[in-house]
């Protein structure tokens, strides 16, 4: 399967619709985030799209990284350079149009973070969330360590970040993590809609308006990027991600070593 075969796009009036197509976890990897920013860079000069849904088929919205692709083992080995799928990444954070995320299924790790480059969240009650990556014994990346206190707040997002643990829609809408919650079968009609209801708006009010609630937002993302690839790079050689990684394949809690 080619990369472009993992991502589908189409479009509804004034609304572009950007589908990660890698069923059933939506892993992601550099080549499938190029993918998707080569997609949002044709809406991006598109003058008739003015908002943008990000969907996803699968039992997962998405499940992050891969932790044992050889891509991602790969990238563990250079400690002195920004993460390239960082590097990717962050240019989803500066796609100047709004995005509407539906999260039909579980956002978890990166994939939370991905879930974080949109404006807003549709999610639903069987949906799970998780920043479990101290549960994997490394630092959090994907740019959460900015975007997560941002949204929610810093104790909510430190009580999701220390502990790994894993939230359902409800509890994820009580504490601002998605905006609307609506049943599994209607997220995607409910973010379609809410992003037609932002497209019937004027296209240069909407982005002039969300270029100012934003400014200084891309350059925090990046400079917590920078910090989170370095961290990361010196933890993972370490015991603990080899016990994180294990507890996760087997089914149980880590024991990490003191």
């Amino acid at each position: 399967m080619s990369l472009s075969d993992q991502i589908n796009t189409r479009r509804d009036g004034h609304v572009g619709i950007v589908e990660l197509d890698n069923p059933p976890h939506n892993y992601f990897s550099i080549g499938m985030l190029k993918a998707i920013n080569a997609h949002l860079e044709a809406f991006e000069h598109d003058r008739t799209v003015r908002s943008v849904v990000l969907c996803a088929n699968g039992k997962s919205f998405c499940a992050g990284a891969d932790l044992n692709s050889r891509e991602t083992k790969e990238k563990r080995r250079h400690k002195h350079e920004i993460n390239p799928l960082y590097q990717e990444a962050y240019k989803l954070f500066v796609f100047p149009k709004p995005i509407v995320a539906a999260l039909a299924g579980s956002a978890v790790g990166g994939g939370l973070g991905l879930a974080l480059t949109a404006d807003f969240r549709v999610g639903c009650p069987s949906a799970k969330f998780a920043a479990n990556f101290t549960r994997l014994g490394f630092h959090p990346g994907f740019g959460l360590s900015f975007t997560l206190p941002a949204l929610i707040g810093a104790q909510h997002a430190g009580l999701l970040l220390y502990t790994g643990r894993t939230i359902r829609g409800d509890e994820a809408k009580a504490i601002g993590l998605i905006d609307l919650l609506v049943d599994q079968q209607d997220v995607d009609a409910a973010a379609l809609a809410l992003a037609r209801e932002i497209a019937v708006c004027s296209p240069r009010a909407v982005q002039s308006a969300r270029q100012t609630m934003r400014q200084g937002f891309s350059e925090k993302v990046w400079l917590a990027m920078q910090r989170e690839s370095h961290v990361q790079a010196a933890q993972f050689a370490s015991e603990d991600i080899a016990e994180g990684m294990k507890a996760m394949a087997e089914r149980r809690p880590p024991a990490f070593p003191d």
